[in-house]
C-alpha cells in the first residue's frame, strides 16, 4: 500500500504563487481534490506524479521524494487534464508505448488488459484525433493503468463522460480504491465527488482549506447554521414557537413548507418533537436541506 504526503509544499511561477504551504498525506482509498478554477488542484497533482518540483517542501511516495525519481514513476499512472495526446498514433499503439516505456515482460498483453478495464478494445485500432473528448479520457486512463500502479493520480478525469461512461469509470476507481490502491483526482462535478469518494481534500486559492469527508467537513462549520426544512399540519403555530428560540437563527416560511436556520442542532432536535407534541402538531417532515457536498465546497469557497 502506497502513501503519498506532501509536507509543508509551495509552488509559485515567477510572483505568482500557485500552492501555498500545503500539507496532507494521500493514502490507499479513494480521495477527492476539490476547488475552484485557479486553486492549485493541477499544480499539486503535477508534483504528485514527479513532473514538477515544489519550491519549497517535499512531495514524497512512501517516504522517497518523487520529483525526477525513476522508480516511483514505475508505481504512479498520471491521467492529466489536458486533452493533448499522440493524435497521428492508433488507441492501441499509444496504450503500448506505455507499457513499453514501463519496461513489462508482456507489453502487448498488459495492453489488451487495460483498455479492456476502460471498454476501448472496440476503438482502439483507430487514430486517437478521431477520438472524442470521452473516448480521449478513457484512453488516457488506459494508458495510466497499464503498468498496473499502486498510485493513481487523475485531473477532471470525467471531462466529457457521457452518463454510462462516467458510472463506469466511478465503479473503476471504487474497485481500485476497495483493492488498496491510493487513489486521487480531482473534479468539478461535486455529485459524483460525493459519491466515490471516502476521503475529500478541499485547495481554495493556493491553501489547504479542509480534509475529511464532507460530512465531517461540514461539522467543523460551526459559524454557518445548518438549513432545515420543516413540513407540518399547521406550519405557521410551529414558526411562531420556534422563532424566539436560541437554537435557530432565522425561519422562513415557504408555501407548504417551513424553512429554519439552526445554529444548535443538538436543542432543535430536542425541541421540534416536543413542541408538535405540546401544541398537538403533526410533523411530516424535518430534513437538512444543504448537507450536500456543494454546499460544504461554495461555503469552504466563500470564507477565503
Amino acid at each position: 500500500m502506497s502513501v503519498i504526503r506532501i509536507d509543508k509544499v509551495s509552488r509559485w511561477y515567477g510572483n505568482v504563487v500557485a500552492v501555498n504551504d500545503v500539507s496532507m498525506t494521500i493514502g490507499p482509498g479513494v480521495t477527492g481534490l476539490l476547488g475552484p478554477n485557479g486553486a492549485g488542484k493541477s499544480t499539486l497533482i503535477t508534483m504528485m506524479a514527479g513532473f514538477l518540483p515544489p519550491s519549497v517542501g517535499a512531495v514524497t511516495l512512501d517516504g522517497t521524494p518523487v520529483w525526477r525519481n525513476e522508480g516511483a514513476y514505475r508505481h504512479i499512472g498520471l491521467v492529466p487534464e489536458t486533452e493533448a495526446a499522440y493524435d497521428t498514433l492508433t488507441g492501441y499503439r499509444f496504450v503500448l508505448a506505455n507499457a513499453s516505456l514501463q519496461g513489462l515482460d508482456d507489453p502487448g498483453a498488459a495492453t489488451s488488459a487495460a483498455l479492456g478495464l476502460v471498454e476501448m478494445q472496440e476503438p482502439a485500432g483507430r487514430r486517437i484525433s478521431t477520438y472524442s473528448k470521452g473516448m480521449k479520457q478513457r484512453i488516457k486512463m488506459a494508458a495510466a493503468l497499464v503498468h498496473e500502479p499502486s498510485v493513481l493520480l487523475l485531473d477532471e478525469p470525467f471531462n466529457g463522460m457521457d452518463p454510462r461512461q462516467r458510472l463506469h469509470l466511478m465503479e473503476l476507481l471504487r474497485k481500485m480504491g476497495a483493492d488498496g490502491r491510493t487513489v486521487l483526482f480531482s473534479s468539478h462535478i461535486l455529485e459524483e465527488v460525493q459519491q466515490v469518494a471516502t476521503q475529500i481534500e478541499v485547495v481554495v486559492s493556493g491553501r489547504h482549506a479542509a480534509s475529511g469527508d464532507y460530512r465531517a467537513i461540514r461539522t467543523l462549520m460551526t459559524d454557518r447554521p445548518v438549513l432545515y426544512r420543516l413540513r407540518s399540519s399547521d406550519n405557521r403555530r410551529l414558526a411562531s414557537a420556534l422563532i424566539g428560540d436560541p437554537c435557530t437563527s432565522g425561519l422562513d416560511l415557504d408555501g407548504t413548507a417551513l424553512q429554519v436556520q439552526v445554529i444548535d442542532f443538538e436543542r432543535f432536535s430536542r425541541l421540534v418533537p416536543g413542541l408538535a407534541r405540546e401544541l398537538g402538531i403533526r410533523l411530516l417532515e424535518v430534513a437538512p436541506t444543504d448537507e450536500s457536498l456543494e454546499s460544504v465546497f461554495s461555503y469552504l469557497v466563500g470564507r477565503r
